[in-house]
């Protein structure tokens, strides 16, 4: 099918159907997107071994099936990462917790990217809030250039649209996490309130907050 057609996802979706029933004999759980899959698996440190090579008969099973579909799992784009505890991970060192697909062996990264998500091994998330926090400090360094040029409700509706919609992007992954980790983050609103505002650097944001929603009710 032409990429782009109408079709083609309708296609894709016919062709790897079959895959969720083929992981599921294998007891692993998975997980489909569009043309990403996910399989997942869990166990106690001393069973790695047992639950890399169940993974590693599933993927070897899935990428025969495809084959057979004149379809190709790509093993650089395939990545493989173990969650737990600082504890945990540490005893996964003197094994081995890599995976094999076709002829390659993927080793286990630190963090991977899960629909704009970043999930680190120990599931903090500091990554993913430093990483948010850059991506609405180069936004804001940008509407600071034509602030002046604009009223405050146009700054105010840029920086809903490219700062705000960012931060509530799956912000219940960040509930109970603690203050230290999500500080970026509210730094990252304190800096769009003074830009609304068009204050400086070290001006409290609290009062216009309250005259601001004082004059909205």
């Amino acid at each position: 099918m032409p990429q782009g057609s109408v079709l083609g996802p309708v296609k894709f979706a016919a062709f790897t159907e079959h895959i969720v029933e083929l992981v599921e004999r294998h007891s692993v759980r998975v997980h489909l997107y569009a043309d990403d899959t996910q399989l997942d698996d869990h166990c106690l440190p001393e069973n790695v071994s047992i639950v890399c090579s169940r993974l590693t008969g599933c993927v070897s099973e899935v990428a025969n099936c495809c084959a057979s579909r004149h379809l190709q799992l790509n093993a650089d784009k395939t990545e493989v990462i173990w969650f737990g505890s600082k504890s945990n991970l540490a005893k996964l060192r003197s094994s081995d917790s890599s995976l094999s697909v076709g002829r390659e062996t993927v080793q286990p990264v630190s963090v991977v990217r899960d629909l704009g998500i970043l999930l680190d091994a120990e599931l903090s998330m500091r990554q993913h809030a430093n990483k948010m926090a850059a991506t609405c400090y180069y936004q804001l360094r940008l509407l600071r250039q034509v602030r002046r040029r604009t009223s405050q409700e146009v700054t105010t509706q840029l920086i809903l649209a490219l700062v705000t919609s960012r931060l509530d992007y799956c912000n219940s992954l960040l509930a109970g996490l603690p203050q230290s980790t999500v500080e970026p983050l509210q730094r990252v609103q304190n800096s769009a309130a003074r830009l609304i505002f068009n204050l400086r650097k070290r001006d409290h944001i609290t009062p216009c907050f309250v005259g601001y929603l004082s004059a909205t009710e």
